[in-house]
């Protein structure tokens, strides 16, 4: 299918869209685990930043502030989601419900159902405007936001004449945006959707109330800072070894360089890489060799499903670190992560008279950890 752009009509946002600001001024305290998308500025990971329970975002209230309620907190599904600061005019479809910071503003079609394609291709559009905003003109103000022009497909009748909406519900001139066409669109592309066999809803439990405290340094065996690379040393390709850095996207890996062997400190896969002055935590499956201020983890126990659980765990201390207080050798080997044990089937703990993990003799539950990856929808395909 092709874009003929040049006969593409112009829409007033707000005519199109409902427009609404996010709630957040910063991030929830986190009490529990949870698996509501919380979005923020951000132009990875569909703008997800962190993941929060429900009861972790009807707590947390804004001082002096009269719009504590839930329905201001949370946003509804079959949207997009548009971020107005630090990474501007990011625009990304939203499947499900989920709450956000001040820099993000929801659109919800006004009188049209949005599904992902449709949603796809107005993400794209919107992003195409990108260039207008920038730090002296960020799309703040949700009205002003909402007054901002964009082009869009129309509808045409037989004569290959815009069809006129007499009531002009999207546009003063009375055109309307052809949702079929972007559908039918977006679905012409090549891609093979990404399928899983794993049925939602049988995610296993996290009793966290029952889960015990154990330290980093008990449970790794090796935590050491890997040879530092430049990217000035390395010959970047297309297909090749992993540069691991600090960057908090793409799974921390930067580019890929050249498998030439002169690399010293050459990384073995299956560890957890941390960027110790940005707190970027995640598992690497794949040989690598790390830019600077990378601190390595490896255990015996090890693997890549228990090593994406406690990614995940490591990830939610990064709140507490940044550039004014890394996150040190010293303080990852202190930090206490709370862990499934292993138990009896009446419930008391298994105790290891040696006390291998921890001074009170717990066992983390390796087989709950993999078990729990398992029971997520798609974990099929890692």
């Amino acid at each position: 299918m092709e874009l003929n752009v040049q006969d593409w009509k112009e829409f007033r946002l707000n005519k199109v869209f409902t427009l609404k600001g996010g709630f957040f001024n910063k991030k929830p305290e986190h009490s529990e685990v949870g698996t509501i998308p919380f979005l923020a500025s951000t132009e990875n990971n569909n703008g997800v930043t962190e993941y929060y329970s429900l009861n972790d975002i009807i707590s947390w209230d804004k001082v002096g502030e009269p719009d504590n309620t839930l329905e201001n907190k949370l946003f509804s599904a079959n949207c997009i989601a548009v971020t107005v600061n630090g990474s501007v005019c990011n625009a990304f479809y939203q499947k499900t419900q989920f709450t956000c910071s001040h820099d993000i503003t929801q659109l919800c079609l006004k009188h049209h159902t949005m599904d992902e394609y449709i949603g796809q291709f107005l993400c794209v559009v919107i992003m195409m405007d990108k260039y207008r905003w920038n730090y002296g003109r960020k799309p703040h103000d949700v009205k002003k936001f909402g007054m901002s022009i964009i082009k869009l497909p129309i509808k045409y009748n037989e004569d290959n004449i815009p069809v006129i909406d007499e009531n002009r519900t999207y546009s003063d001139e009375g055109y309307i945006p052809d949702w079929q066409f972007m559908e039918d669109y977006i679905k012409s592309l090549h891609h093979k959707p990404i399928t899983t066999k794993v049925k939602a809803g049988n995610v296993k439990d996290l009793d966290v109330d029952n889960w015990e405290e154990f330290k980093v340094s008990d449970l790794f065996n090796k935590i050491y800072k890997a040879k530092a690379h430049t990217k000035e040393e390395v010959v970047e390709v297309d297909k090749g070894i992993h540069f691991v850095s600090r960057t908090d996207c793409n799974n921390g890996v930067d580019i890929t360089v050249d498998k030439d062997t002169r690399y010293e400190g050459l990384e073995e896969a299956n560890c957890i890489t941390i960027g110790d002055t940005t707190a970027t935590v995640f598992y690497q499956n794949e040989k690598f060799i790390a830019g600077d201020h990378m601190v390595v983890l490896r255990a015996d126990w090890l693997n890549i499903k228990r090593g994406l659980f406690f990614r995940t765990l490591f990830a939610q201390e990064g709140i507490r670190y940044c550039y004014g207080r890394a996150y040190r050798m010293d303080l990852i080997k202190d930090t206490l992560l709370k862990l499934p044990i292993k138990r009896y089937g009446n419930g008391n703990p298994v105790i290891d008279d040696s006390h291998t993990y921890s001074d009170n003799g717990y066992i983390p539950d390796w087989q709950f950890m993999e078990d729990y990856i398992n029971s997520l929808p798609y974990s099929d395909r890692i």
